[in-house]
């Protein structure tokens, strides 16, 4: 990477990724949803999100080709939402990350000064 453009060239692939998986609540989606379908509130409640910023997610992650939604024509009207075969190679990749997140805590807290013995009195 001995150029501005080799560099840009290098990182661009990872600028895509974080573009599509930033954010605090798609790995979360994610996630859920790679254990099983899932309808619209029962994922706002797992993961504790406003429906508006669900809705927003759950679009981006269809227009990204990683969810599928399906809409069932009962009454009232029900969704479910998948994740896509392509949205299924991200779990090992996600996978990957938190096994790295638990390392990283445990680094954390390892280095972490326990309290001093006034700080645990009131």
């Amino acid at each position: 990477m001995s150029t501005p453009q080799a560099c840009n060239a290098y990182l661009r692939p990872l600028r895509d990724a974080m573009d599509v998986l930033g954010g605090k609540w798609k790995i979360p989606i994610i996630m859920l949803l790679s254990i099983k379908e899932r309808r619209f509130k029962e994922i706002q409640r797992e993961i504790g999100v406003t429906a508006k910023v669900l809705s927003a997610e759950l679009k981006d992650l269809e227009s990204h080709e990683l969810v599928r939604r399906t809409v069932y024509d009962t009454v009232p009207i029900s969704v479910e939402y998948a994740l896509t075969d392509y949205g299924r190679t991200l779990e090992r990749v996600i996978g990957e990350i938190r096994e790295w997140g638990v390392h990283h805590r445990e680094r954390i807290l390892e280095r972490a000064e326990p309290l001093p013995a006034a700080a645990h009195q009131h």
